[in-house]
């Protein structure tokens, strides 16, 4: 089978693709990826050709500041009003232009993509494509009974609490969203395609023949209205190349009592005195073993403030290696290190609201597996408080073990294979 993947130029859309794509790869599948250059060195590595945007622009965190200086100074619903606009739809077109051009020379059987890759409606209907799309967050599908995305809110227990959160949705719907969907409409009405009805948000879950939803039920928000195109696949990991690890200084994890893993992430990390330095504040001196990845931003400066024995700042750090050693994790709330977090028994202590992050944080909160500080600037000793409720109360640990039970049951290529296997086709 010829199958091409297509990701948006962000690793939280590229990296849980890649476990999939090599084990397609693996079993004689003819495997192509359409992706931003900063992924070329990667998928060579993988030995997976890489298919480069031609005319589609690859914004991703390296370039946003330049190509978009605007965005620094959004908050809030104009940040989302920008970023579902300029981010996710204005390339809808040169992606499909792009598709369009590589089915030409490569007329692939089905295309794998993230839920973000919007040209997914196009490929399908004006291609005749099988579409299978991954959900990369918790599921953004709207329903009645699930608080309105990007604002961090969990569900209402309450009728009226319900009614706020459905006020809410169609404010957002009207007010933050319709800029980006006229545009979308406008795309769709060049190639003969009728307007969207409903949110954008659902996009993902209604044009594609089915979405494989990255995590577990037991991590998503209860819903009365099932989709029986979602399909749960436990957590979609990134490839990973033999099981040798390069961590420093093994020997100090056994030399500590608690191990705390702390991440600013990939795409927020410029600035480190949003979430690591004040949780270096916190907790450099509650005698546990602090490990800092900085993803390559200002390490040298971070090892030359806080030289102590006791605290690690490296450029990367294998989660997979370390996770296995950590007794918390404080993030900013990225959904792939938060699944292999909590697939590895490890609770949370989230610190973000941009991009998304507030909603994935209130998850982690709702189902009791880690704390959420509900900001990006966390106080050191709101930190403290924090870590030291989640050390030192059973149920945090306890929750995660049972969520860590249900990750264990699922086994994500082989229900993707069963799918396949089972000679789905277009079904709408």
């Amino acid at each position: 089978m010829k199958i091409l993947f297509a990701t948006m130029p962000f690793d939280g859309h590229f990296n849980p693709l890649t476990g999939v794509a090599m084990h397609l790869k693996a079993a004689g599948h003819d495997v192509r990826w359409y992706a931003g250059p900063s992924y070329a060195a990667q998928l060579e590595r993988l030995g997976i050709p890489y298919l480069p945007f031609r005319r589609a622009t690859a914004i991703n965190p390296q370039n946003i500041g330049e190509l978009l200086p605007e965005r620094a100074k959004l908050r809030g619903p104009a940040l989302i009003r920008f970023e579902a606009k300029h981010i996710f739809v204005s390339n809808t077109d040169n992606f499909f232009q792009d598709v369009r051009e590589i089915d030409a020379s490569f007329p692939f059987d089905i295309l794998f993509c993230d839920a973000g890759f919007y040209a997914m409606k196009l490929i399908k209907e004006k291609l005749g494509k099988r579409v299978c799309a991954f959900g990369i967050t918790p599921s953004m599908e709207t329903a009645k009974d699930i608080p309105p995305n990007f604002v961090g809110l969990k569900p209402a227990s309450t009728t009226m609490g319900r009614l706020v959160h459905q006020g809410m949705r169609a404010m957002m719907e009207r007010m933050v969203m319709s800029d980006g969907k006229s545009v979308y409409n406008g795309i769709l009405a060049a190639h003969g395609l009728a307007p969207l009805e409903g949110s954008l948000f659902d996009i993902p879950y209604r044009s594609p023949d089915v979405l494989f939803q990255n995590g577990v039920p037991g991590l998503e928000y209860p819903r009365r209205d099932s989709n029986p195109k979602v399909k749960f696949v436990g957590p979609l990991l990134p490839y990973r190349v033999g099981t040798a690890t390069n961590f420093s200084q093994p020997e100090k994890l056994d030399k500590y009592k608690r191990v705390i893993l702390i991440s600013q992430g990939t795409m927020d990390n410029k600035d480190p005195g949003k979430l690591i330095v004040p949780a270096l504040e916190a907790l450099k001196d509650t005698g546990a073993l602090l490990i800092v990845a900085t993803n390559y931003s200002k390490t040298e400066e971070l090892r030359q403030s806080y030289p102590q024995d006791n605290i690690i700042i490296e450029d990367y750090i294998d989660f997979d290696y370390i996770l296995k050693h950590t007794d918390l994790f404080i993030c900013n709330g990225g959904y792939g290190s938060i699944l292999l977090s909590l697939s590895n028994g490890v609770p949370v202590l989230g610190a973000g609201v941009r991009e998304g992050k507030n909603d994935i944080n209130a998850h982690v909160d709702y189902f009791r597996v880690g704390i959420d500080l509900r900001t990006e600037n966390p106080k050191p000793t709101d930190i403290r408080r924090a870590a030291e409720r989640i050390l030192r109360e059973p149920q945090w640990k306890q929750n995660v073990a049972q969520l860590q039970k249900e990750f264990s049951n699922y086994h994500p290529n082989e229900l993707i294979d069963a799918y396949l296997a089972n000679g789905h086709t277009h079904a709408n």
